[in-house]
């Protein structure tokens, strides 16, 4: 699996830095050594940032594309929480002061990872699908995704327990990092309701969360405004630094 680092302006190998952990989407897309804005802001702002490609990511062939078939999220989980520690055996960052985000593919991964560890302090999950049994009939992708994803639709026999077995709201009740959501109020690839859900149950839970609606915004949230990307960027780093233990190093 190959990752990669970005580091803020002035590292110095000898301090010690928090942490992001930024997840891609898809999740049949891939990272690589290109730039990516967000990552840059994340760096900017202090951060060291590490982003990676699980399995499932594209670019490494068929076989590992299709290892998360039937199986997501899954394994992909167990890799990104090995290259974090991968980052921590460089010996410079923080390890009280871990964050992880990421969007679509990323936001589910995100929201599953808070309901199978509390080694971050914060997350932030953009754009998250949170229940497969909702999200199926309801995204704009309805009539495909039930053929990949999963052995059938929902109602068939079996795929009930099959759809919440992968759904991050079934991992919910062992959530207690705080936890913000982002989505665009007019996507249709992953619903309001899907970022509302869990939402909700986290206010129930008493589990500090805060949801953030992108006005006139669609899946691809900075697609269309770079002011979108603005907003998405600058609640992210306001949540983290909430969380801190202290300040971002900088210079």
């Amino acid at each position: 699996m190959h990752g990669w680092i970005a580091k803020p302006p002035h590292f110095d190998p000898a301090r010690k830095y928090p942490l992001v952990l930024e997840i891609h989407g898809g999740p049949f897309a891939n990272y690589g050594p290109r730039f990516a804005a967000e990552v840059q802001f994340y760096a900017a702002a202090g951060y060291v940032v590490f982003y990676a490609n699980p399995r499932g990511s594209t670019s490494y062939g068929e076989e590992f594309g299709n290892l998360i078939h039937h199986a997501y999220p899954g394994h992909d989980y167990d890799d990104l929480m090995s290259g974090v520690d991968a980052v921590i055996d460089q010996g410079y960052i923080d390890e009280d002061n871990l964050m992880v985000t990421g969007g679509s593919g990323g936001g589910v991964l995100t929201a599953w990872i808070v309901g199978k560890t509390d080694r971050f302090r914060a997350a932030v999950s953009q754009k998250p699908v949170i229940d497969w049994i909702s999200f199926s009939l309801t995204s704009d992708g309805y009539a495909s995704y039930y053929q990949y994803w999963f052995p059938g639709p929902v109602w068939e026999d079996g795929m009930l327990e099959h759809y919440w077995a992968r759904s991050p709201l079934s991992l919910v009740g062992n959530v207690r990092t705080p936890t913000m959501l982002i989505t665009g109020e007019r996507d249709l690839r992953t619903p309001m309701g899907e970022t509302e859900q869990f939402y909700q149950a986290l206010q129930i839970r008493k589990v500090p969360t805060q949801m953030v609606r992108i006005q006139n915004a669609y899946h691809g949230i900075a697609s269309s405004r770079p002011s979108n990307l603005i907003a998405k960027v600058a609640n992210i780093l306001e949540w983290f630094e909430r969380y801190l233990t202290a300040s971002p190093v900088s210079d």
